[in-house]
């Protein structure tokens, strides 16, 4: 039974078409059948968000804790899919009475709502970029949101394992979710990152 390999040669070809991988992000109902399977490390996986502070400047944090998997094949690129897991309560601004606020009622709302999630549902490649679409669920809220992501790296571990890394972004408006506490109108929406690093199953 034959099965795909990345090979030197197959990589510049291939880049629109493994990115997808990234949709961090997802398949709403995903039939893992794809020709390799990834599961994502979380020590080395995560979101980021970004958002004005008073339109003067940015404030940026992270959620240190996600879960996850993503698959595809190389021969059909377009039956890539992943799901992310993310928990609410590590959010990290790197200011424990923020995170306290963001946490409570007035946001998040952790201890009602202790996961965010993504499920993909499809991916386009168009000129060499790879356009997700996909199931944003945060604060008990699911939203259809699409972005586009790229291939970081793949290869060989030190550890005998082969992983996979991808990148992406993605703007929401906070009171599409339901979360609508004043801060202003440079505020009203944040972005995401999403940084995902994969092992082979």
């Amino acid at each position: 039974m034959k099965t795909n390999r990345i090979l030197p040669g197959m990589l510049p070809g291939m880049l629109k078409g493994t990115a997808l991988a990234c949709a961090l992000w997802m398949g709403a109902s995903p039939v893992w059948a794809a020709s390799e399977k990834y599961q994502i490390d979380p020590t080395h996986s995560f979101v980021t968000f970004t958002i004005p502070h008073l339109g003067y400047s940015l404030l940026q944090g992270r959620f240190n804790k996600i879960s996850g998997q993503f698959s595809l094949d190389l021969a059909q690129p377009e039956s890539g899919a992943i799901q992310i897991a993310v928990e609410t309560a590590s959010i990290d601004s790197n200011h424990a009475e923020r995170d306290k606020h963001l946490k409570g009622k007035d946001f998040l709302e952790v201890e009602k709502f202790p996961k965010a999630e993504f499920k993909s549902t499809r991916i386009v490649e168009n000129d060499g970029k790879v356009k997700v679409d996909g199931d944003l669920t945060l604060h008990g809220v699911t939203k259809p949101v699409s972005f586009e992501a790229k291939l970081v790296g793949t290869g060989p571990d030190p550890w005998g394992g082969f992983r996979r890394g991808y990148a992406g972004s993605l703007r929401v408006k906070r009171a599409d979710f339901g979360i609508s506490y004043n801060l202003g109108p440079a505020a009203e929406s944040l972005d995401l990152g999403l940084f995902i690093e994969g092992i082979r199953q």
